[in-house]
């Protein structure tokens, strides 16, 4: 029998993920690769967090808390929010995807940039609703461009604080600005993913803008920063209402056991955030050094990542990386050709990147 999906549906570029870094050895013929490429922590995960997983290994026979309980308590202590504005999530993605299924309708048009995170758009097209890009202007998201775009039509605008794979972040007096702009009805979703490794004191957050008068979402995870990417959790932070909505389609146990555990032991964890975001930003500071020594142009980040412009077809330097057993991310399909996008990684890797990628331009 054949299978005939909507076109919206098939319209959907895939997302693509990256290789393991087993099969790319196997590919190419090397060991000991370093992966620089998905923005993740270079000292694993949280220590307190591992522990907690190892002790709760034992009742992996009983389903999840489908509240997340415990989770939800400890966030809304940590943030000074109330319990009744968290929705927990399996990764910031999966509370991306119910904002879209339970808000949007057919025809409706979601504001995003271009470039950004694609499951801003995937998400969007599953409920056949429209994209609609505003181009970053010198690597920056244009607040009253995004502003400028918004129609009758327009029902969300998706921005990314600091932004990826920029870097750039913008402040909070221009987000005042901008939700001034903007209708109060239009949900405005800031995804922070990156907000704990930010530096500049201007950088806007969302949780400063947070109360019921319009429907604004922050997200954030524990992915980044707290090295917990491969049990995914993450969180949205808004109005007691807009959390109920979400609530209603919220799978009963999207945020696994150990997941929750885990989250909750890494917010104790002060120690490993505090060593994380020195290796970031001295990581980053080096680096910059280096690379300029070089004659290269890198873009000041307030993520964990940073761009550089390798003055070649960004494509062709991924894959000679490769070959010299170090992960980068090409940014050519982001429309940067020749740019790559680097993770800041532990000094012995952050050396071996330089070394590598000046073995790679002679």
């Amino acid at each position: 029998m054949k299978i005939s999906p909507p076109d919206y549906i098939l319209s959907i570029k895939p997302y693509v993920p990256g290789k393991p870094i087993e099969e790319l050895e196997r590919e190419y013929g090397i060991s000991g690769s370093i992966k620089l490429a998905s923005n993740e922590n270079p000292l694993g995960p949280s220590p307190l967090a591992l522990a907690a997983i190892e002790k709760a290994l034992s009742g992996l026979h009983r389903y999840p808390d489908g509240s997340g309980y415990y989770l939800v308590s400890k966030l809304a202590q940590k943030l000074g929010v109330a319990p009744e504005s968290i929705v927990l999530g399996n990764g910031s993605d999966d509370i991306i995807g119910m904002l879209t299924r339970a808000l949007l309708l057919p025809g409706d048009e979601v504001i995003m940039t271009d470039p950004s995170f694609a499951m801003y758009d995937i998400t969007t097209c599953m409920v056949n609703a429209r994209s609609v890009y505003v181009p970053l202007i010198d690597r920056a998201l244009p607040l009253d461009t995004v502003a400028g775009a918004v129609t009758s039509k327009t029902k969300m605008v998706f921005l990314t604080n600091p932004n990826n794979p920029t870097g750039t972040v913008f402040s909070g007096k221009a987000f005042e600005r901008f939700l001034e702009a903007v209708p109060s009805d239009v949900v405005i979703v800031v995804d922070e993913a990156y907000i704990e490794f930010v530096q500049d004191p201007e950088c806007a957050r969302a949780f400063d803008f947070l109360d019921n008068s319009r429907p604004l979402v922050a997200l954030r995870t524990f992915s980044k920063a707290y090295g917990l990417a491969g049990i995914r959790v993450g969180y949205g932070v808004m109005p007691p209402y807009l959390a109920a909505i979400l609530n209603r389609i919220r799978q009963p146990f999207n945020v696994n056991s150990l997941a929750q555990v885990a989250a909750i032991a890494a917010l104790d964890d002060e120690a490993f955030l505090k060593q994380t975001l020195a290796v970031v930003h001295d990581g980053l500071a080096w680096l910059y050094a280096e690379l300029e020594k070089m004659g290269l142009r890198c873009f000041p980040s307030q993520a964990n990542f940073f761009l550089v412009d390798v003055k070649k077809d960004a494509a062709a330097v991924f894959e000679e990386m490769l070959k010299q057993g170090v992960i980068i991310r090409s940014m050519v399909s982001y429309g940067y050709p020749s740019y790559i996008r680097v993770t800041v990684g532990l000094p012995e890797e952050n050396a071996r990147f330089v070394a590598a990628l000046k073995a790679v331009l002679k």
